[in-house]
Protein backbone atom coordinates (compact mmCIF):
# COMPACT_ATOMS: atom_id res chain seq x y z
CA UNK A 1 0.00 0.00 0.00
CA UNK A 2 1.82 3.10 -1.16
CA UNK A 3 1.41 6.41 0.55
CA UNK A 4 2.15 9.98 -0.33
CA UNK A 5 4.82 12.22 1.06
CA UNK A 6 3.81 14.93 3.48
CA UNK A 7 5.40 17.30 0.99
CA UNK A 8 8.96 17.51 2.26
CA UNK A 9 12.08 15.41 2.13
CA UNK A 10 11.16 13.21 5.10
CA UNK A 11 9.27 9.94 5.32
CA UNK A 12 5.95 8.90 3.88
CA UNK A 13 2.87 7.04 5.02
CA UNK A 14 3.09 3.42 3.86
CA UNK A 15 -0.22 1.98 5.07
CA UNK A 16 -2.74 1.54 7.84
CA UNK A 17 -1.10 0.61 11.13
CA UNK A 18 -4.35 0.05 12.94
CA UNK A 19 -7.67 1.24 14.25
CA UNK A 20 -8.10 1.89 17.96
CA UNK A 21 -11.48 2.43 19.58
CA UNK A 22 -13.37 2.23 22.85
CA UNK A 23 -15.65 -0.71 23.65
CA UNK A 24 -17.54 -1.81 26.77
CA UNK A 25 -15.61 -5.08 27.20
CA UNK A 26 -12.19 -5.20 25.47
CA UNK A 27 -11.61 -8.86 26.42
CA UNK A 28 -14.94 -9.93 24.90
CA UNK A 29 -14.30 -7.90 21.74
CA UNK A 30 -10.83 -9.41 21.37
CA UNK A 31 -12.26 -12.92 21.90
CA UNK A 32 -14.86 -12.29 19.19
CA UNK A 33 -12.19 -11.21 16.68
CA UNK A 34 -10.13 -14.30 17.60
CA UNK A 35 -12.99 -16.82 17.57
CA UNK A 36 -15.13 -15.46 14.74
CA UNK A 37 -12.60 -13.84 12.40
CA UNK A 38 -9.49 -15.82 13.35
CA UNK A 39 -7.51 -12.65 14.14
CA UNK A 40 -5.26 -12.56 17.19
CA UNK A 41 -1.90 -11.27 18.31
CA UNK A 42 0.00 -10.07 21.34
CA UNK A 43 -1.64 -6.62 21.29
CA UNK A 44 -5.03 -7.62 19.85
CA UNK A 45 -6.32 -8.77 16.47
CA UNK A 46 -3.50 -8.51 13.91
CA UNK A 47 -3.60 -8.72 10.13
CA UNK A 48 -0.33 -9.78 8.52
CA UNK A 49 0.62 -8.28 5.16
CA UNK A 50 2.71 -10.87 3.32
CA UNK A 51 3.05 -8.73 0.17
CA UNK A 52 4.85 -5.88 1.96
CA UNK A 53 8.64 -5.61 1.54
CA UNK A 54 9.19 -5.05 5.29
CA UNK A 55 9.68 -8.17 7.39
CA UNK A 56 6.56 -9.19 9.32
CA UNK A 57 4.37 -6.11 8.70
CA UNK A 58 0.93 -6.05 10.24
CA UNK A 59 -2.06 -3.87 11.02
CA UNK A 60 -3.78 -3.95 14.40
CA UNK A 61 -7.34 -3.61 15.68
CA UNK A 62 -7.14 -2.49 19.29
CA UNK A 63 -9.99 -2.27 21.80
CA UNK A 64 -9.86 -0.07 24.91
CA UNK A 65 -12.14 -0.04 27.96
CA UNK A 66 -11.80 3.72 28.26
CA UNK A 67 -10.64 6.43 25.91
CA UNK A 68 -7.54 7.58 27.81
CA UNK A 69 -5.18 6.35 25.05
CA UNK A 70 -7.33 8.03 22.40
CA UNK A 71 -7.42 11.37 24.26
CA UNK A 72 -7.09 14.23 23.54
CA UNK A 73 -8.86 13.02 20.39
CA UNK A 74 -12.61 13.58 20.49
CA UNK A 75 -13.70 11.20 17.71
CA UNK A 76 -14.12 8.09 19.91
CA UNK A 77 -11.44 6.28 17.92
CA UNK A 78 -7.84 6.72 16.81
CA UNK A 79 -6.21 6.03 13.46
CA UNK A 80 -2.71 4.53 13.38
CA UNK A 81 -0.75 5.12 10.17
CA UNK A 82 2.49 3.34 9.29
CA UNK A 83 5.38 5.56 8.16
CA UNK A 84 8.79 4.66 6.77
CA UNK A 85 10.76 7.54 8.37
CA UNK A 86 9.05 8.94 11.45
CA UNK A 87 11.70 11.57 12.23
CA UNK A 88 11.60 12.95 8.69
CA UNK A 89 7.81 12.88 8.49
CA UNK A 90 7.44 14.65 11.86
CA UNK A 91 10.00 17.28 10.80
CA UNK A 92 7.94 17.95 7.66
CA UNK A 93 4.75 18.23 9.71
CA UNK A 94 6.34 20.64 12.17
CA UNK A 95 7.61 22.75 9.25
CA UNK A 96 3.96 23.02 8.16
CA UNK A 97 2.99 24.23 11.64
CA UNK A 98 1.39 20.96 12.79
CA UNK A 99 1.35 20.49 16.56
CA UNK A 100 2.90 17.13 17.52
CA UNK A 101 1.32 15.98 20.79
CA UNK A 102 4.17 13.68 21.75
CA UNK A 103 6.65 11.07 20.59
CA UNK A 104 7.80 7.72 22.02
CA UNK A 105 10.12 4.84 21.24
CA UNK A 106 8.65 1.58 22.54
CA UNK A 107 11.41 -0.70 21.26
CA UNK A 108 9.22 -2.45 18.67
CA UNK A 109 8.39 0.86 17.04
CA UNK A 110 8.56 4.64 17.19
CA UNK A 111 5.41 6.72 17.58
CA UNK A 112 4.19 10.31 17.26
CA UNK A 113 0.70 11.75 17.73
CA UNK A 114 -1.30 14.63 16.28
CA UNK A 115 -4.93 15.68 15.89
CA UNK A 116 -6.72 16.07 12.58
CA UNK A 117 -8.95 19.14 12.00
CA UNK A 118 -11.97 17.22 13.39
CA UNK A 119 -10.26 16.26 16.65
CA UNK A 120 -9.48 12.65 15.67
CA UNK A 121 -6.19 11.51 17.15
CA UNK A 122 -3.71 10.14 14.59
CA UNK A 123 -0.84 7.95 15.68
CA UNK A 124 2.14 7.68 13.34
CA UNK A 125 4.07 4.41 13.70
CA UNK A 126 7.46 3.42 12.33
CA UNK A 127 7.77 -0.34 12.87
CA UNK A 128 11.17 -1.61 13.97
CA UNK A 129 11.82 -4.89 12.17
CA UNK A 130 14.21 -6.55 14.59
CA UNK A 131 11.98 -6.13 17.69
CA UNK A 132 8.49 -7.14 16.57
CA UNK A 133 5.84 -8.17 19.06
Amino acid sequence: MAGHSAGGSGGRITGLGGIFYRVKDPAASRAWYREVLGLDGEYGPQLAWADEPRAHPYSLISHFGDDSYIQPGTGGFMINLRVDDLAGFVADLRAKGVDILGEADEGYGRFAWLLDPDGVKIELWEQVEDRLP
